[in-house]
């Protein structure tokens, strides 16, 4: 520990924010800042060296769903462990999550806010928790919620450190960026960017989607990497253009896709057909299947009427059955790999294209889902950045039928 030197782990911005954690100046740090701009590094550093600095307190990440620990605030605390050089020190388990420094039996534990009450239960063999993380602030449900948390974790102690990072949501409606606003007693806020970082940090590539996503779409660039505020309202795809697709651009169309979504009684059965350009970063939506209660068989009718397309369809992988049917009826259907944050990773990739063309005329359905699907609202009407499960049919079969052109890469929301 002595020969580390935290100059070179933390990132320059970041020097003031830590020597206020160590002069305990503050009880709570809210980061604000877009991608890459390492305020998730800096926080499980200072977590990791604040909990082996004193010895009677724990910590607590806190994720707004327990399935997103270990791909976000676990391996983070771990990579932050190693990068330190105390790996030694550490005990790593599985299950349940948790980091324990050997020497003292400290743990670092991991909770989904599934349920807020479930705080209530976390019970430390000693000592009291003394740093909380909660990641991805944007994604609770307003401070009230965290407030609820910091009731049962900000007891038994003096020393609190209470960090809360997150992307500013591209609303400045959203509840978040409000918070962010506002000057609290016993607060530091912080803002930061990827221009901020040394460039071999992020390596070359990072700056070169950067770059790209700069000139093709300025204003998700300044959203996604500047974490600027750039929209008034709930809209989520503000990159949406509306117009005809002629006969003659489709019959050029030379990189097609087609994602299907499930749906009989309540929900519709949905099909789309779309252009991928990669060049200029716009997809094209000029076909679709929307029906309510629709079987497998006439479905696969009505799609096989639409003539030839794409070679397979990407379709819901809840479904292993219908897969089944449509491809004893000679349609290629796999099913979609999805996987943790999928539904998030698709739809920020979504935003992220210079333009989403749909042809309101050949697809009336995917017109007014794409350009009414609004974030999710508290109950007191404030946007909270999360996605709605609802009125998103041609949406989740457009992501399906993208899937093998998302970068999978840590972190990453782009189409390739």
């Amino acid at each position: 520990m002595r020969g580390i030197r935290l100059g070179s782990l933390i990132a320059k911005p970041f020097h003031k924010a830590w020597s206020a954690v160590r002069a305990k100046s503050h009880k709570h740090f809210m980061l604000g800042g877009g991608r890459g701009s390492t305020k998730s590094s800096f926080i499980s550093i200072a977590t990791v060296l604040l909990v082996m600095r004193n010895r009677n307190i724990h910590a607590v990440a806190f994720r707004k769903t327990k399935e997103s620990l270990k791909d976000s605030v676990f391996n983070q605390m771990i990579w932050a462990i190693n990068i330190l050089g105390v790996s030694d020190f550490w005990k790593v388990r599985l299950s349940p999550l948790m980091l324990v420094y050997k020497p003292t039996g400290q743990r670092v534990s991991f909770r989904g806010m599934d349920d807020p009450n479930k705080a209530k239960s976390i019970k430390m063999p000693f000592g009291y928790i003394g740093v909380t993380w909660f990641e991805e602030l944007d994604q609770f449900d307003g401070m009230g919620e965290v407030r609820k948390v910091l009731q049962s974790t900000m007891r038994g102690g003096e020393d609190f450190w209470n960090f809360y990072s997150f992307n500013p949501p591209n609303t400045a409606s959203s509840w978040v960026n409000s918070e962010f606003a506002q000057s609290v007693p016993n607060r530091l806020t912080h803002r930061s960017t990827y221009l901020d970082v040394p460039r071999e940090w992020l390596g070359e590539a990072f700056f070169v989607e950067a770059e790209m996503l700069r000139k093709v779409n300025p204003l998700a660039y300044e959203n996604e990497y500047l974490g600027k505020v750039t929209g008034t309202g709930g809209a989520i795809f503000t990159n949406l253009t509306c117009r005809k697709i002629t006969d003659a651009e489709i019959k050029a169309f030379a990189n097609l896709r087609e994602g299907l979504d499930w749906g009989y009684a309540l929900d519709p059965f949905c099909w789309v057909r779309l252009n991928y350009d990669k060049t200029r970063k716009t997809i094209y939506v000029f076909d679709e299947v929307f029906e309510i209660g629709l079987l497998n068989a006439p479905a696969a009718d009505k799609i096989k009427a639409k003539g030839e397309g794409a070679r397979k369809i990407t379709a819901d992988s809840a479904e292993p059955k219908s897969i089944r049917e449509l491809q004893l009826l000679n349609l290629r259907v796999q099913g979609a790999k999805k996987g943790a944050n999928s539904v998030a990773q698709g739809i920020k990739a979504l935003q992220g294209l210079h333009s989403i063309v749909i042809d309101s005329e050949r697809c009336p359905n995917a017109w007014r889902e794409f350009s009414m699907y609004e974030l999710a609202k508290t109950k007191d009407g404030r946007f909270i950045n999360d996605y709605p499960d609802k009125d998103n049919h041609t949406i989740d079969a457009t992501r399906y039928a993208l899937e093998d052109d998302l970068s999978h890469e840590k972190g990453s929301y782009l189409l390739m």
